[in-house]
């Protein structure tokens, strides 16, 4: 999961007794068959967005993508990534790291991003999908390591920055 971020959509699914918040993307949770909290959904609407908040700048190195697999998986081909520092548009107008051509259903793709700095990581997505961003803290003028160890479904996950959408 995220170290020290926290999740925002642009409007939430709504139905009694179900939970699709934002916060599901990076809750840890890959059960990708696990209905109603293992992911994050928004309701039909045009340019649905997903954006975390690290707290800091970053260099993220990568972004994991995960489709969901449960009843209701849906294409999200030509989803953008994007990573920066601008709240401008919800900050979806910061630089895109990569689109996404497709994923099939339950599978996971890494994109590269190549250590672009931010302190947002948006995905404009038009499809449901779980995420992992991995990169370097950045404070002031010099780099640092935050190694952080997570308890992960029986896993030990070494990562600098682990994120789960």
């Amino acid at each position: 999961m995220a170290v020290d971020g926290t999740a925002t959509q642009s409007s939430t699914y709504m139905v009694p007794s179900e939970n699709w918040s934002a916060e599901n993307a990076i809750d840890g949770n890959h059960d990708l068959q696990q209905l109603y909290t293992g992911c994050s959904s928004t309701p039909g609407e045009t340019n649905p967005w997903w954006r975390l908040d690290l707290r800091h700048i970053y260099q993220v190195s990568k972004v994991v993508v995960t489709n969901r697999l449960d009843c209701c998986a849906q294409p999200i081909n030509g989803a953008e990534i994007r990573i920066g520092n601008s709240l401008e548009n919800n900050g979806n107008n910061n630089p895109i790291c990569a689109v996404i051509p497709a994923i099939p259903a339950g599978e996971s793709y890494n994109y590269s991003c190549d250590g672009m700095e931010g302190r947002y990581v948006n995905l404009i997505i038009p499809g449901d999908m779980k995420v992992e961003v991995y990169g370097e803290g950045k404070t002031s003028s010099y780099f640092f390591q935050q190694e952080t160890v997570r308890r992960f479904n029986e896993h030990n996950v070494n990562q600098l920055i682990y994120l789960h959408v």
